[in-house]
Order: structure tokens, then sequence, then C-alpha cells
């Protein structure tokens, strides 16, 4: 019983601060940026520029553009983190419509770059640490992960480079400008409040429960793993070890799966850079 109120608990605590992120990233948005014609990267960026020349709502331009890539995404990453970003999606497209009336804060371009990238950059990193995230274009350089070389961080880079460089024709090189500005600070938020600049990040598991743990990692997270045999310095007891490499946006989930087996499993978790077909993501079935 105890275990439950801890569990609805702990879920509870992730919904309120993803609502506090998307709430953060919609004032950083539309406070900051987009009155100064300063734009974000991803499908945001693209709704930006589709709204200034057709007038929709860019709270409801960001949600329609996002449905396709929830439907990808929930067939090819798997529901619990698909769920999560839809959840952040429509609460941040609500929080741009409910702040759209209001007036922006300052007129000083840089100022606005600064504090708007500052402001978003904290709503979206507390998103991402709860398991979800913000924008469709990740779920799609995921999947393209598992099929190139290339890393989540340089597909989604490369994506963002391309929107940020279009935003020059349409409101000016000075804004473009401004826009990498932004998305920079925003880039190094996220990256302080995830913990970790890296998009790889390599996780040993100890448990008692080490072979469950370890198929559900490969079932539900499609990550190949490594047993390690390991022996406890005190008590001298011999037990393997569970080692195994994901992305930043899969770490709420692996701990999600260890501890419902585990709770008491330890886990340690450091930044590495990676390499090599071997680490690229499996199919989930």
């Amino acid at each position: 019983m105890i275990k439950k109120y801890i569990n609805i608990y702990s879920k509870t605590t992730k919904i309120l601060l993803m609502m506090l992120g998307a709430i953060l990233y919609s004032i950083g948005l539309e406070i900051f940026l987009i009155p100064n014609n300063i734009i974000d990267g991803g499908l945001v960026g693209i709704s930006i520029m589709v709204s200034h020349f057709t007038n929709i709502p860019l709270g409801v331009l960001t949600f329609i553009l996002n449905i396709p890539f929830f439907v990808i995404g929930y067939k090819q990453i798997g529901k619990t983190f698909t769920i999560s970003t839809l959840f952040s999606v429509v609460c941040y497209s609500i929080g741009i419509s409910i702040f759209k009336p209001i007036p922006g804060i300052t007129q000083d371009v840089l100022l606005a770059s600064v504090f708007g990238g500052i402001i978003s950059g904290l709503g979206i990193g507390i998103i991402i640490r709860n398991g979800g995230s913000t924008d469709g274009s990740e779920i799609v350089a995921i999947i393209l992960d598992k099929r190139s070389t290339f890393s989540v961080g340089q597909i989604v880079l490369f994506f963002n480079f391309f929107i940020l460089t279009s935003a020059g024709f349409i409101f000016g090189w000075d804004r473009a400008m401004y826009s990498l500005i932004a998305y920079f600070i925003a880039m190094k938020l996220i990256d302080i409040i995830v913990d970790g600049i890296d998009e790889s990040k390599a996780v040993f598991i100890i448990s008692s429960k080490h072979e469950e743990i370890s198929q559900a990692i490969m079932d539900r997270l499609g990550r190949g793993i490594t047993l390690l045999s390991g022996k406890g310095g005190y008590k001298g007891v011999s037990t393997d070890v569970i080692y195994v490499v994901v992305t930043r946006l899969e770490i709420s989930k692996l701990k999600s799966i260890v501890h419902g087996f585990d709770e008491a499993a330890l886990i340690t978790i450091g930044s590495v850079d990676t390499s090599g077909k071997s680490y690229k993501k499996k199919a989930i079935h």
C-alpha cells in the first residue's frame, strides 16, 4: 500500500513539474522572444514562422504540427515517452494561447534574447528531467539515430540550424543572430537542469534482480546491455553489474524501470562519448 502511494506521489510530482516547465517555456516565448521576432528551434520555430504569415494562433499550429510525430513516436519509441511529450506539448500550447494577449516586457532585443533563452531553457530542462520533451523533432531525431551514424544531439542541432537560418529570410539576419543567442543560452540551461551536457549517458546498475531489470531494459528501451562480474568489497558477495548506454532523454524512463523491480538498486550515471553501431537503439517489440 505504501509503495502504491509513493508511486502515485512520484507520478503526480512529475506531472506538476512538467506543467511548471510548460508554463515557463510559454512565458519565455510569448513574453520575451516572439514579441521581438526572435524564434525558437524545432517545430515551435516553424510554427512561429507559419503563424507570422497566416495569422493562425501559434498554440494551435504548434499542437497540429506535432500530431504526426506523436503517432510515429508511439509506434517507434514507446508509449511512456510519447505520452509525456504529448502532455508537455498540450500544456505549453495552452500556455502560449493564455500569454498571447500579454505585451512583451522589453523591446530591447538583446535583453529579450538573454532572458527569453534563460526562461525557455529552464522550462524545457524541467520537462526533460521529468521524462518528457517539448518537440516532435526530438522524436524524429531519436528514430533517425537508430538508422544513421549521427547522434540525437547532432540531428537536432542540424534541424534547428536550418530553422534559425530560415528565420533570417523572414525576420532579418539580425533577428536570426539574436535567435541563435537565445537558442544557445537555452541549451546551456537545459544541460544544467538535466545535469549533463552530453547526449549519451553510461549507466551502471547494481541489483539482486539484475536478470529481470536487464530483460526489461532490452524490451522497453530497446537498448543492449552488458553484464559485468562484480564483487562487494565489504561482504565479498559476487554479483552481476548491468552496464547500459542511453540518451539523456531516456534516463527518467530507465530509472522508472529499475525502481519498478528494485527500489534499493544502486544506479550511477556518467556522461560519455560514444561511437560505433553497437550503441544504436534496437527496435522495441
